[in-house]
């Protein structure tokens, strides 16, 4: 008589081999995901004109209508020792190289000493009525602390400085790259070379592509 043979080790292998394949089947398919999603679904990449803003009537205004252009960011305040200096060397700014190619973003924020009270669409006609102001004049923002501007932070966060007081002034480049600062006690005479290099740029680049 043949000596019986068990196959409880054959019963038993084949769900904990079945078990492994699914297992190794999930996880692959979890890499698979993976890859697609950091391929296809790579998160954009955020720079300033990425953003969106409101004009001083409260309406959405994407700011990627001045992508291509050299933009210098001011935070503005109505009631300021700099106020009457810096409006008047803005729109001077603003005036000589503006606005194909540049344009000056005012942006209300009454943090620094309550010197900016008054609603947007007060301060807008402040500006234009007292300056001439040419120049956008957008909603009053916060931009310090956890309420802060989405753009503004932007623009403190690539830059590593923070605003200590009104109208200090952010170059950004076609690109919606910071390129450089200013504080609101710096002449106006320290920017033009600034805007003048990234203008230059601009005009030869769209040289180049015509």
């Amino acid at each position: 008589m043949e000596p019986l043979t068990t196959s409880y080790p054959l019963k038993y292998s084949v769900p904990k081999a079945r078990i492994f394949v699914v297992f190794l089947s999930m996880v692959l398919c979890t890499s698979i995901l993976c890859l697609l999603q950091l391929r296809f679904f790579k998160p954009k990449i955020k720079d300033f004109y990425s953003f969106e803003v409101k004009d001083s009537r409260g309406r959405i205004i994407s700011l990627e209508k001045y992508r291509g252009k050299a933009t210098l960011v001011v935070n503005v305040a109505s009631y300021c020792q700099y106020t009457d200096k810096n409006y008047i060397a803005l729109q001077e700014l603003h005036r000589e190289f503006g606005p194909s190619h540049f344009t000056v973003l005012a942006f209300p924020c009454n943090q620094f000493g309550e010197s900016e009270p008054s609603s947007s669409q007060e301060i807008e006609s402040f500006a234009k009525g007292n300056y001439g102001v040419t120049f956008p004049v957008f909603h009053k923002i916060k931009i310090l602390g956890s309420q802060a501007d989405p753009a503004f932070k932007f623009l403190i966060d690539s830059s590593k400085k923070e605003p200590r007081w009104n109208f200090w002034k952010y170059l950004v480049s076609p690109e919606g790259k910071v390129v450089k600062f200013w504080r609101p006690e710096e002449p106006i005479e320290s920017i033009k070379p600034e805007v003048t290099a990234l203008i230059r740029q601009i005009i030869m680049k769209k040289r180049e592509d015509l």
